[in-house]
């Protein structure tokens, strides 16, 4: 198990700065993560790769080391990436994963003494699990093949701002602060001017660095030229999941219904009513016109 590295209080001055300070067979997981495999380990015999993802899927973090360590051993090897976290498992096998993963290293222990900076990691992992459930469902409604790995890229579309958070908590603070005191102050705005680069640039420059599969990198470039449908089913899940994460009042959701509508090819009011269903609450507020642009 390693030691928690010193936190950050000084923005590295570019990208290579910000990508040399962290390497995924570093990183921590979840506490419940390491609880779930560890009563998995005790029985190993009788676990599968099917029962591990089911541990994995939901910690972005641990979902992140096994696609990196399983790239790693593929490096130089021919034929298709294992685009999900079910598919590097088989291929890594059961008893060499719980050798890999060892003694991993929760979360909490890298931000003990950190309530503020808890919190705020705990903020950006809920969206993102609530933009994963979207995604799939999302996917599922358009019969999607590759649903598991759309899933995938929902779940770690915000995975640099954990980092942030992990790493940098004064930081991260500093940037929420800010937003707080002026809701219409931009991510990548703020993000520039503390951090000098853009957290989705990290993440993309992370996702290259360690070889995640190529689908999913493709899915989670918000540069890319050419927006397919599965980028738009991933967009509007984290819209959707950010937008509706304090209520279902915020002005913007009755534009990202509209938009997820035409994504499924659904009525305006169906696709509301998709998204409460999704989200495991009740219908809610009726369904605000959508304003008219001007």
């Amino acid at each position: 198990m390693l030691s928690p590295p010193p936190f950050i209080s000084q923005a590295p001055r570019d990208l290579a700065g910000w990508s040399a300070l962290f390497e995924h067979a570093d990183l921590p997981v979840l506490g419940e993560t390491v609880d779930a495999l560890a009563e998995l380990a005790e029985n190993e015999d009788a676990v599968d790769a099917r029962l591990i993802a089911d541990a994995v899927v939901s910690d972005p973090l641990m979902t992140i080391k096994l696609l990196a360590h399983v790239a790693e051993l593929r490096r130089g090897r021919e034929g298709s990436d294992t685009e999900t976290a079910t598919e590097a498992l088989v291929m890594l096998g059961v008893p060499p994963f719980f050798r890999a993963f060892a003694g991993l290293t929760e979360t909490a222990d890298w931000l003990a003494g950190q309530p503020e900076a808890q919190v705020g990691f705990r903020r950006v992992l809920r969206r993102s699990r609530r933009a994963a459930r979207y995604a799939m469902a999302f996917a599922v409604h358009r019969m999607d093949h590759d649903a598991a790995v759309i899933h995938e890229a929902a779940l770690l579309h915000d995975f640099a701002e954990l980092l942030l958070w992990l790493r940098a908590p004064a930081l991260a603070l500093a940037i929420q602060q800010r937003q707080q005191a002026d809701p219409a102050l931009r991510s990548a705005v703020v993000q520039r001017e503390m951090l000098n680069i853009e957290l989705t640039e990290l993440e993309h420059a992370l996702m290259l660095k360690w070889r995640l599969p190529r689908l999913l990198v493709q899915i989670t470039d918000e540069h890319a030229r050419q927006v397919t449908p599965q980028m738009r089913n991933v967009q509007l899940a984290i819209r959707v999941a950010r937008h509706s994460s304090q209520g279902w009042d915020n002005p913007a959701l009755p534009d990202d219904a509209h938009d997820v509508a035409v994504l499924l090819n659904l009525s305006h009011e169906a696709a509301w009513r998709l998204l409460h269903d999704i989200d495991g609450v009740d219908e809610g507020p009726p369904l605000p016109p959508r304003p008219k642009p001007l």
